[in-house]
């Protein structure tokens, strides 16, 4: 019995090596740490709600490999999304740039707060104005909704 639990036990933790989605490191730590970087700011063209670091589909696996390919070249990180856009367009990009295609995206979230705010004290002016209006006494209004005993 004690056999069978440590051979799961080894046998999980070999396969799950064999699952992962990007089992190669590379050698230079802060190399590592820009292509983890940039592989979690651009999206799978394929998956589309999920960027190329966590897609399992063999679309994901091919742009890791190009985004390696070229910061292993000497290309910057700018450089390496500027590849991206070019070749897949700014949707490739979990934050796209600001430019005049992409302006509407960057000051919706602004002018519906300001159209939100507009209702909202539109609303409470008009509510308060009902209050003020209302020439019924509270006390009257009780006894008529409330069912005799």
């Amino acid at each position: 019995m004690m056999r069978a639990v440590w051979f799961a036990l080894v046998a999980m933790l070999v396969v799950s090596r064999a699952w992962a989605i990007d089992p190669e490191e590379l050698a230079d730590p802060q190399l590592q740490e820009r292509y983890k970087s940039i592989s979690h700011e651009l999206r799978c063209m394929q998956c589309l709600n999920q960027s190329i670091a966590d897609s399992p589909v063999s679309l994901a696996g091919d742009l890791r490999r190009e985004v390696r390919e070229l910061l292993l070249a000497g290309k910057t990180d700018e450089q390496v999304r500027q590849f991206m856009t070019d070749r897949y367009g700014d949707f490739i990009l979990f934050r796209p740039r600001f430019s005049s295609r992409t302006v509407w995206l960057w000051s919706a979230p602004f002018v519906m707060l300001l159209i939100g705010g507009y209702i909202a004290i539109r609303v409470v002016r008009q509510r308060s104005r009902l209050v003020d209006s209302d020439t019924d006494p509270v006390d009257d209004i009780m006894e008529e909704s409330t069912p005799p005993r």
